[in-house]
C-alpha cells in the first residue's frame, strides 16, 4: 500500500459535499485529469447518498470512507453499519429503487459502475454495507 486515509462522519446529507472534496483532494496525488476527478466525485456521491438514504433511513449513524492508493490505482470503500441490503442482485439492477416515493432514479450502482473501473458490494441485512470502487489514473 502506497498511501491511505480514513474518514468518518455523521450520516447527514450535508456531509456528502465534504466527503467528495476530501476524497478528491486525496486522489489528487495521482495527478488525475479533471474528468477523472469528476468521475470519482460522482461515483462517491452515489455511494455516500446510498449509505445515508438507504443504510440509515431516517436514523443517524456513521459513514466511513477508506481510501488507498496503490501505484496508479485509487480504491475507495464507503461503509455504513445500517440496515443492509436484502436483495443485492435486485438492488444493483438499473432503475430499481426501494424508495420510488422519494423520486430516486434507482441508478446509483449503475452510475458508480459507469464512472469507476470496478465496483463491488458486500452487504448483509442488519449489518450494513460496504461499497468498494477503484479507478486507475493513467497520468497525463
Amino acid at each position: 500500500m502506497d498511501n491511505s486515509m480514513k474518514l468518518e462522519f455523521l450520516s447527514k446529507s450535508s456531509n456528502e459535499g465534504f466527503a467528495r472534496v476530501a476524497v478528491a483532494a486525496f486522489a489528487s496525488q495521482l495527478d488525475p485529469t479533471l474528468e477523472d476527478l469528476s468521475d470519482i466525485k460522482t461515483a462517491l456521491s452515489e455511494a455516500v447518498t446510498n449509505a445515508i438514504i438507504h443504510g440509515y433511513e431516517n436514523t443517524k449513524g456513521i459513514v466511513t470512507i477508506s481510501c488507498q492508493i496503490n501505484n496508479d490505482t485509487l480504491t475507495v470503500t464507503v461503509s455504513d453499519s445500517g440496515r443492509g441490503i436484502e436483495n443485492l442482485e435486485q438492488a444493483m439492477e438499473p432503475l430499481y429503487t426501494s424508495h420510488p416515493e422519494m423520486e430516486r432514479s434507482g441508478m446509483g450502482f449503475t452510475v458508480m459502475e459507469t464512472f469507476m473501473d470496478s465496483v463491488s458490494v458486500r452487504s448483509a441485512p442488519g449489518e450494513g454495507t460496504d461499497v468498494t470502487m477503484s479507478k486507475t489514473i493513467k497520468g497525463r
